[in-house]
């Protein structure tokens, strides 16, 4: 069977490991990939090159990194590849005159089980709204974001104390091995594309981009939906709340990477005390055990460390 001529599409370190999977594979062609343009980052302004840019120097693959989607030149190039599939990662939405141009099609790979969690952060929500599984689908692409035919989907459970980032590295790996798969399975014609509307009569949950603002913790919230916050937003853009310095008078944020649910009493006002050499968010419902923090302006730090420079008992958390 002749093999089928991919061209893939992507950015992050998460793409990567699809990409790796793919071009390992004796059974596809990665004839090209699409990124994200050079951009100067940092201080130095230095050029920043993305992953997949990185792996395809590395790998003598030929890489194309246009700023619009619809340039001419760029369409003209694309089809002179005469690819036989798309295969598109943690990229930007594209427009119909590229997807539509294989003859075989455009998939994706989502980090959710679709229908449910369309949208930029699928990981992080599905953590934050205290789901007990997840996973990964694959998809035709078609004109509504994320809204396309079904290929594959396969089920992971998530752990009680996982973040969103532990969950993002499980998944990337299960999301290597379901592209290839997925791919294979168009190769060879046997498969079928299933309606997202035939998968659940559940309402959908959707999965917006996460801005700093929406990263602050409500102490309004019980404990177990703080903890499920502080784990789908870690590592990154990480949960967040002030507190008031009663000796220097003055207000930090702080972020919160790690916690655990800890046996400690409530506290009707919420507030960060050391006990029995933790250091414990106390609040209305529960108390958390804090594992990792770091004030604004400084380094990230385990909990003995913060507790080894700063007492608790000067901060006050500010509602």
């Amino acid at each position: 069977m002749k093999k089928l001529n991919i061209v893939f599409m992507g950015t992050p370190e998460f793409a990567v490991t699809i990409l790796d999977t793919l071009y390992k594979s004796t059974e596809v062609n990665v004839v090209a990939c699409i990124t994200a343009p050079d951009k100067p980052a940092g201080r130095g302004q230095k050029i920043n090159q993305s992953a997949v840019k990185q792996y395809t120097l590395e790998h003598d693959i030929p890489c194309l990194q246009p700023t619009n989607l619809k340039d001419e030149n760029f369409i003209g190039n694309l089809k002179a590849i005469n690819a036989d599939l798309f295969v598109v990662v943690a990229f930007r939405m594209l427009p119909e005159v590229v997807w539509s141009m294989p003859p075989k099609g455009t998939i994706n790979l989502h980090g959710s089980l679709l229908p449910q969690y369309r949208g930029a952060a699928p990981i992080n929500w599905a953590v934050i709204n205290g789901e007990k599984e997840t996973g990964v689908t694959t998809f035709f692409i078609e004109k509504e974001i994320d809204t396309g035919m079904v290929i594959e989907r396969e089920a992971i459970a998530i752990g009680e104390n996982e973040t969103a980032g532990e969950l993002h590295d499980r998944l990337m790996h299960l999301g290597a091995k379901l592209t290839l798969q997925s791919v294979l399975k168009i190769s060879s014609g046997e498969f079928e594309a299933i309606d997202q509307s035939q998968l659940t009569e559940e309402e959908l949950k959707p999965a917006p981009k996460i801005f700093k603002p929406d990263c602050a913790i409500n102490f309004d919230w019980d404990v177990q939906q703080i903890h499920n916050f502080v784990r789908g937003m870690s590592p990154y853009p990480t949960a967040w709340f002030t507190m008031h310095n009663t000796k220097a008078d003055n207000n930090k944020t702080f972020k919160v990477f790690k916690t655990t649910l800890h046996s400690s009493k409530a506290n009707e006002v919420p507030a960060l005390i050391e006990l029995d050499g933790k250091l414990i968010l106390a609040l209305r419902t529960g108390s958390l055990e804090i594992h990792e923090i770091q004030m604004e302006g400084k380094k990230r730090l385990t909990a003995q460390q913060f507790m080894q420079g700063y007492r608790p008992e000067e901060w006050e958390i500010t509602l």
